[in-house]
This record gives structure tokens, C-alpha cells and sequence, in this order.
């Protein structure tokens, strides 16, 4: 008899895209940024505020607390191993950033339908204030999965 192979959990073809993802995804690994959590549609990932993340004015760059919402989109929305890029973002900068402060971005599908999806990313401070809201607006590229069928 011929064995058969189980097919994945949706929960586990998360884990395998994030993994697939993760290795390719060099600005996220080099902005110090950790995946703490993936699902079907969902991410979360933390950012400590380094001194080289510090603008003018002593606050963390406003550019990239607005990438680590963004990379937590792009894990989020391609949790389905449907590869899906991002068609716009909007984001409000709510609150400044410090240095030390540890920075979680989390994620979470509003709506996918066809091949689109909106996804809204929050990240808030170790303390719990929120200091960005990103809404994220996906385009899925038909027949073309993250991870190529073995």
C-alpha cells in the first residue's frame, strides 16, 4: 500500500511559511525584529528600539516602526502559503518610540476575499501604549504558493 502523505494544519502551513519567509527576509532579521507568534491569518513580532533606530529628535524613526507593522503584514497575509504581496498601507503614528522600548506589532486578517485581504496591525510599548495603527490592504498572486510543492 502506498503511503499517503497529511496534508498540513493550517497552523502548521503558517509555521512552515513563516519559516520559509523568515529565511529569505534579511531587513527584518536585520532590524534586530522576532517573530513571537503565526496563524492562519495572524502574526505578532517584537522590535527592541536600538540607539541606530534613534531620528533627530531622540524618538524612534517613525519609518520603522511603519516596517515592523509592515513585515508583521506580510507574515500575517501569507500565512495561507498563497504568495501575496502588499497593494497599500496606511498607518497613524500615535506615539513616540524610545530607546529600549520593546515594540510588538500584532496583526490580524479583517477580511480576505478572492484575492485581496485587509489586515490591521497595532504596535504598542512594553507598557502597553499603543504607538501605531497600520491598516494593510493585500493583492494574492494567483497559483503561486510561498513554499513550491514538494
Amino acid at each position: 500500500m502506498p503511503a499517503t502523505s497529511i496534508p498540513p494544519t493550517p497552523q502548521q502551513l503558517a509555521e512552515q511559511v513563516r519559516d520559509v519567509m523568515w529565511a529569505g527576509d534579511h531587513a527584518t532579521r536585520m532590524l534586530g525584529m522576532v517573530i513571537t507568534e503565526v496563524g492562519p491569518g495572524r502574526a505578532v513580532i517584537q522590535m527592541t528600539v536600538r540607539h541606530d533606530m534613534l531620528n533627530g529628535h531622540a524618538t524612534c524613526h517613525g519609518g520603522l516602526i511603519t516596517t515592523l507593522a509592515d513585515s508583521t503584514f506580510a507574515f500575517a497575509s501569507n500565512s495561507y502559503n498563497e504568495l501575496t504581496v502588499a497593494s497599500g498601507f496606511t498607518v497613524d503614528l500615535l506615539a513616540p518610540g524610545r530607546l529600549g522600548d520593546v515594540l510588538t506589532a500584532t496583526g490580524t486578517e479583517v477580511s480576505k476575499a478572492g484575492r485581496t485581504g485587509v489586515y490591521d496591525i497595532e504596535v504598542h510599548n512594553q507598557r502597553g501604549e499603543r504607538i501605531a495603527v497600520f491598516r494593510g490592504r493585500s493583492h494574492t498572486m494567483r497559483g503561486k504558493p510561498v513554499i513550491a510543492p514538494a
